[in-house]
C-alpha cells in the first residue's frame, strides 16, 4: 500500500490496483501548486468531514475520474444531489470494498459545508487490506474511542493531526497513537496556515523520546505500508 502526502490532510492511496484520494484540498493550498488535480488517479473519493479545507476538490477531481464518493450520510446525500456516484457510511458501520474493508470511525470535530449547511458528524476511516491497515483520525481531538481502534484491526500505520488550535497538537497525537496501538505515525494537518504551523524537528523529537516515528512528508512524497 502506498501513501502519498497531498498536503494538509489531502492522501492519495494506491492499493490493490485501486486508487483513493482522502478529503482533497488542493487547488486552494499554496503549498500543494506543484500537484495538478487534473492529472489525479481516483477510483474512490474519502471524505472525513464537510469543512472547505476537505472537500475543495472533491466535485472536479469526481468529475474527471468518476470516483465514487465514501463519506457520512448528509455528506453522501450532499454529492448525490449532484449525480454524483456516492456510498453513504455512518459511525461504526463498515463495508466491503474492491480494495478492503472500510470502517467509519467517531472523530471529535464539527462539519459544515462552506455554505453553513449540515454536514453530518464528522469521521475518520480504518482501512484494511491484504497489505496492511492503516487508522485516518480525520479532524479530531483526542478522544478514548480510539482505544477501541486496535480490537477492530491491528493497525500499521496511524495517519494523525498534529497541527493543533483545530485538532490534536503533538502531544496529544503521541497519547493517541499510544490509544491505537500503533507506533508508526504519520502527521497531517499541519503548516497550511498560520494557526497549525509546527516545529517539524521537535515534533519528531518529541515522538523518538516516546519510541515512536513520526513521519512528516513532503507534498508529494510517498511511504509504502
Amino acid at each position: 500500500m502506498k501513501i502519498k502526502y497531498l498536503g494538509h490532510a489531502s492522501l492519495q492511496i494506491e492499493v490493490a490496483g485501486k486508487f483513493i484520494i482522502v478529503d482533497p484540498f488542493i487547488s486552494g493550498n499554496e503549498l500543494a501548486k506543484e500537484i495538478d488535480i487534473t492529472t489525479l488517479k481516483a477510483d474512490y473519493i474519502l471524505i472525513t468531514h464537510a469543512h472547505q479545507d476537505h472537500i475543495l476538490d472533491v466535485e472536479t477531481i469526481a468529475k474527471n475520474t468518476g470516483a465514487k464518493i465514501v463519506s457520512n450520510y448528509e455528506i453522501a446525500m450532499h454529492y448525490a444531489s449532484k449525480d454524483f456516484d456516492n456510498h453513504p457510511m455512518n459511525h461504526g458501520g463498515s463495508w466491503d470494498f474492491d480494495f478492503g474493508t472500510v470502517t467509519y470511525t467517531n472523530a471529535i470535530h464539527t462539519s459544515s459545508f462552506p455554505d453553513g449547511s449540515y454536514g453530518g458528524q464528522p469521521g475518520g476511516f480504518i482501512i484494511e487490506t491484504e497489505y496492511g491497515n492503516i487508522y485516518i483520525a480525520g479532524d479530531t481531538a483526542l478522544t478514548m474511542d480510539m482505544k477501541l481502534i486496535p480490537m477492530i484491526a491491528k493497525i500499521d500505520l496511524a495517519i494523525l493531526p498534529v497541527g493543533d488550535n483545530f485538532t490534536m497538537g503533538i502531544d496529544t497525537a503521541i497519547i493517541a497513537s499510544n490509544f491505537v496501538e500503533c507506533s508508526n505515525v504519520m502527521g497531517y494537518h499541519y503548516d497550511t496556515f498560520g494557526y497549525i504551523v509546527i516545529d517539524k524537528e521537535k515534533a519528531q523529537e518529541k515522538f523518538a523520546n516516546a519510541g515512536k516515528k513520526l513521519h512528516l512528508l513532503n507534498i508529494g512524497e510517498s511511504l509504502t505500508v
